[in-house]
């Protein structure tokens, strides 16, 4: 348990420094936050002394110094004005070095993302991932917030304290420093506790909004399979799991302001104590205990501050330490600076690639594909073969553990990925549109297209049927849930064929269209893969009939390889494939 806990405290340390880092990038914020802060408290502990003096001024009844009095009233107004207008600039300064400080860490963790490989993103959930960019980050806010404004202020008004009471009464002012120590103990004690709990508590939310996004996303399918019970059931197990560690993490938090609450009531009560015995003594008069009770009050109060916001802290810095895990995931390999000479004519060469999601689970060994420009290349198979898999290695959206790549003789690792992946034009079976116009979905990947372009390839890819029956045609404004599957697939096809790339890969890119449309958008594949080097991941064989070669893989091997004809007459794998789909036969 020992050694737990001085892992979490270093753990804790590490991840206050680095968000250091970030916030040493606005030193001239924070050296104004502190110089404000500097003033605000000097101002205020003036008004005390001033305090004091208008007590002595009353001597008995009828001896009272009224001249002086006023004099003091004001100059404790003037005082009060100058502190609270410190105060608000302070804030201010605060507010916009925490929120700037805030920006970087979330803008760095949004590169980061596009920076990872796609390996760490579908080893993890989304919800999960948006928690850390969004909440966790939104926590890690408030918590600076609160640092920033009564950190800085606590730690000045202990220490100015501390000289001002010097000041008035040495031997008061050793006495409150010798048990000071009491309040940090006690502070520090509970941290080190209520930090595992809210990590454990950042942990489980995110789990928590993982599963929340992946329901409701998904809440066709859940209605359909009536899952929601099991569903009900397993946010039940997860939200018991979050009450608890948020009531542990609560009632430890919570056990700071009162025990340093008590810790001062005991340094205020000898305070008084010592200092009625100096005044009977006749070293101390009554104004100046009343400024030094005052003082006393002032010198605890930070402490009581501190230790609510080293609670805050607490849950910021696992909120923080959390967003740093993504900040600082393994990027993917370095990307060169070279660019694939453009345009390329589509030759692709692939040598003997392996491949495994992982090491233990062998998936694509000793692949070898070899590709004239133009050609049209048919990959069939039973699911789970290493189909799809194929188009992420060609695309380097994953990299290869053995062999090379080559397009147009050049090794696609010694070439960026953008200019890689801009020979390309992909239509997938899982459609995706951004929430935006039509027009700003169709030029997607070619922002500078004419509207008369656009509705081009619209018509070309039979899309412009429903769009121009939209209110506002290419300005309408939708999102991925206004449009049925197939009419997405559509938009994703005209979005190809308006870039017009070199190569094209098609995984089931008409699987979500009727067939009548199916046939007309193939005419219009037909015309736009002519002279280009296409891959089409088909599981109707019927729609690939027409390629120039197609490969039939299994576990992760070509297998087979020919022309429809020469593969039908060999009576092989891909035979069973195809008569299974039209004679009912078993693979």
């Amino acid at each position: 348990m020992m050694n737990i806990r001085k892992e979490t405290g270093k753990k804790t340390a590490a991840t206050f420094r680095k968000v250091l880092t970030y916030i040493g990038r606005y030193r001239i914020l924070l050296f104004l936050s502190l110089l404000l802060a500097a003033a605000s408290v000097v101002l205020q502990l003036f008004i005390p002394i001033l305090f004091g003096r208008a007590i002595d001024c009353i001597v008995s009844p009828g001896e009272v110094d009224f001249a002086t009095l006023t004099n003091l009233a004001g100059r404790i107004v003037i005082l009060l004005a100058a502190a609270a207008l410190s105060t608000w600039l302070m804030n201010l300064i605060n507010n916009r070095l925490t929120y700037r400080t805030v920006q970087d860490i979330r803008a760095k963790a949004i590169r980061q993302i596009q920076n990872v490989p796609l390996s760490y993103l579908d080893a993890g959930s989304e919800g999960d991932i948006v928690q850390r960019v969004i909440a966790d980050v939104d926590q890690l806010s408030d918590g600076l917030l609160m640092g920033f404004t009564q950190l800085f202020s606590g730690v000045v008004m202990i220490v100015m304290t501390l000289v001002f009471m010097l000041m008035q009464s040495v031997s008061i002012s050793v006495m409150v420093i010798v048990l000071t120590p009491v309040s940090f103990l006690i502070a520090r004690f509970i941290a080190k506790h209520s930090f595992a709990m809210f990590r454990k508590q950042t942990d489980v939310r995110g789990q928590q909004t993982a599963l929340i996004s992946e329901m409701v996303g998904n809440e066709k399918i859940v209605r359909a399979f009536n899952y929601g019970a099991r569903a009900s059931k397993r946010f039940e197990a997860i939200n018991r799991e979050l009450q608890k560690y948020s009531v542990k993490a609560v009632f430890f938090s919570s056990l700071t302001n009162p025990c340093t609450r008590a810790v001062n009531a005991v340094i205020y009560a000898l305070v008084a104590l010592a200092g009625s015995f100096m005044i009977l003594g006749g070293s101390l008069t009554v104004g100046t205990l009343t400024v030094l009770l005052t003082y006393a009050n002032q010198y605890m109060k930070p402490f009581n501050d501190i230790s609510s916001v080293f609670t805050e802290l607490t849950g910021a810095m696992a909120c923080a330490g959390r967003v740093f895990e993504l900040i600082e995931a393994t990027p993917q390999s370095p990307d060169p600076v070279k660019q694939l000479p453009a345009p390329v004519s589509g030759s692709v060469l692939i040598q003997d690639v392996s491949f495994s999601y992982t090491p233990d689970h062998p998936l694509i060994e000793h692949f070898t594909l070899s590709a004239r420009p133009g050609m049209r290349i048919a990959i069939v198979g039973p699911t789970g073969c290493g189909k799809t898999t194929f188009i992420n290695l060609l695309m380097r959206f994953y990299d290869i553990q053995a062999g090379t790549i080559a397009i147009d003789g050049t090794d696609i690792y010694t070439v960026s990925r953008s200019s890689l992946r801009r020979q390309f034009g992909m239509v997938l079976q899982d459609t995706w549109l951004a929430s935006g116009t039509v027009r700003d979905n169709l030029a997607f990947g070619r922002p500078e297209a004419t509207d008369e372009e656009i509705i081009a390839a619209a018509k070309e890819a039979r899309s412009w049927d429903f769009i121009r029956r939209m209110p506002k045609q290419l300005d309408t404004v939708i999102s991925d849930d206004d449009l049925s599957q197939g009419q997405k697939q559509l938009l994703c096809i005209t979005r190809v064929m308006l870039v017009r790339p070199p190569m094209l890969i098609l995984d089931e890119a008409t699987s979500s269209i009727d067939t009548r449309t199916e046939l007309l958008v193939q005419e219009a594949f037909d015309r736009l893969m002519a002279g280009r080097t296409s891959f089409i991941v088909a599981h109707r064989l019927s729609t690939i009939r027409s390629a120039d070669v197609i490969l039939v893989m299994r576990d992760g091997k070509i297998i087979e390889q020919g022309t429809h004809e020469q593969l039908m007459a060999a009576g092989g794998f891909y035979t069973t494939l195809y008569n299974s789909q039209f004679a009912g036969a078993a693979i």
